[in-house]
């Protein structure tokens, strides 16, 4: 018998002499699976909350991208002075310092959501999310009001930064508890669909401003329209998240309309997310969180929001080209990511995760060499190569993540590590590339930094544990059917004996 049952593994005599006794501890140990326990998804509203979180991610990197993709016009309007490399290390710094409250933000609405549920929190950040971008959107600029301009729009990132601890954990748990098991990777690659969405709705309006409006009317008036559009937005996301139901993980977890058995209950005592808990008894699963976490945010916030400010500052070519590229390649990864899903939940995350880690690992370098050379197609094969290791990530993550973690504590330690992660590595990634460049002298930095972050991530892939097709850790299993549910009982019955 297992080593990890120490009735057996102390007196093996005891058990022959004992068989009947040794039999009903091992079934109070572990009962046998009913029927009740397994919890059978409706399809209509597992879409509904894929729709709901992945339009809350859309908004969350909308936001960041604009800010990303307005970076050389936010330093003239806001940090006005001689030197253009001083402007956007201000601008970059101030993109950063969002990141520097993500993981506060975390801690708070984390363990708010393991306490109270997941749709409410939800709802909250989205209107903070809003309601920071907004306001950024409406201050007068530095000509106007002096250095209240800069601190201001550092208070607005703030809230910005705060309200996105709790979005991209609490989503992604959402999606990932009321999705199928065998299909979890399916669904969790929408959230990243939100992602790239985001992102080419906010290179698709700058890019319209830039090509329509003059340099004057940019730093004018222009640059605030992609923040004034949040608000709408905002109303939107928050219609949706409010019209849907809590998670059948945490209704079970609360004793909801659905009773699990024991098999299900030894592991859902609890629903309180208590950050000392978490610390304790899941950091190595927290560490593991961050070095995924971190290898992923680098090389994305690397191809997503630096590569247009690489390649006009860098590179000399013109703001309007680089971002068509970049918005070709960001809608060529949005018809496949779904696919990308779909193959996570055939072969498993790891094979997905470790892909798209080598790729960036051996692809970096070439990509930039050929990014380098100037030319359309160049840039775009470069791109493209970049593109197709991150969307092995992108497809893969969101499923990956909430299965590292139980589901008493998952809202929380998700929250928790992925945005300390972001804080240290994500939002830091282009003020990094930028002073690196500027102490190196070399513009293949980018390439070198990307390089490091994946081969953290290949050493984090091998560690971590194979969840694809299996129910989340603490909680019941989860099917489309009633007859799939039927199937996993009679598989798991024990053999009777003639």
């Amino acid at each position: 018998m297992a080593a990890s049952d120490p009735h057996l593994a102390a007196d093996p005599e005891a058990v022959k002499r004992h068989p009947t006794l040794f039999r009903a501890i091992r079934q109070r140990r572990n009962p046998r699976l009913r029927r009740s326990d397994i919890t059978v998804t409706d399809d209509r509203a597992v879409k509904r909350a894929v729709k709901a979180a992945s339009l809350g991610n859309a908004m969350e990197w909308f936001d960041f991208g604009i800010y990303s993709y307005l970076a050389v016009t936010l330093g003239h309007v806001f940090f006005p002075s001689g030197n253009d490399t001083t402007q956007l290390l201000s601008s970059f710094a101030t993109f950063a310092v969002a990141f520097l409250v993500r993981p506060l933000g975390g801690m708070v609405f984390g363990p708010m959501g393991d306490r109270i549920g997941r749709k409410k929190v939800l709802a909250l950040t989205m209107i903070l999310m809003a309601v920071g971008t907004f306001a950024i959107g409406v201050i007068p600029s530095h000509d106007a009001i002096g250095l209240w301009a800069p601190a201001l729009l550092i208070f607005f990132r703030l809230v910005q930064g705060f309200s996105t601890g709790g979005e991209y954990g609490g989503a992604s748990t959402f999606i990932a508890e009321y999705a199928p098991d065998k299909r979890r990777g399916y669904f969790g690659s929408f959230l990243e669909f939100g992602t790239l969405a985001g992102y080419v709705g906010a290179a698709g309006l700058v890019t319209a401003l830039t090509a329509l409006l003059d340099t004057g009317q940019m730093e004018s008036w222009g640059w605030r329209i992609p923040f004034l559009v949040a608000g709408p937005l905002g109303l939107v996301g928050l219609y949706l998240r409010l019209r849907l139901d809590e998670t059948p993980a945490f209704q079970k977890l609360e004793g909801g309309t659905v009773h699990a058995s024991e098999a299900a209950d030894h592991v859902e005592t609890t629903a309180k997310g208590d950050l000392a808990r978490i610390f304790r008894q899941y950091w190595p699963t927290l560490i593991l969180c961050i070095c995924l976490v971190g290898a992923y945010n680098i090389t994305d916030y690397m191809l997503l929001s630096y590569m247009p400010t690489y390649l006009s500052d860098e590179l000399g070519y013109s703001e309007t080209h680089g971002l068509l590229i970049l918005l070709a390649v960001m809608v060529f990864l949005m018809l496949i990511i779904s696919q990308v899903g779909r193959l996570s939940d055939r072969f498993g995350r790891k094979p997905l995760l470790m892909t798209g880690m080598l790729g960036f690992f051996f692809l970096s370098l070439p990509a930039f060499l050929l990014i380098r050379q100037g030319s359309i197609p160049a840039i775009t094969a470069g791109m493209l190569m970049l593109g197709l290791s991150l969307v092995c990530m992108l497809g893969t993550m969101s499923a990956a993540l909430p299965a590292l973690f139980p589901t008493p504590v998952r809202y929380g330690s998700l929250s928790v590590g992925y945005n300390l992660s972001a804080s240290l590595f994500g939002g830091t990634t282009p003020l990094v590339i930028t002073a690196l460049i500027s102490w190196s002298g070399t513009n293949l930095m980018p390439a070198y930094y990307a390089m490091a972050a994946a081969l953290v991530g290949v050493i984090a892939v091998a560690c971590m544990k194979e969840t694809a097709r299996k129910p989340l850790a603490g909680s019941p299993p989860s099917v489309e059917t009633h007859e799939e549910a039927a199937e996993l009982v009679a598989s798991r019955a024990p053999e009777p004996k003639f």
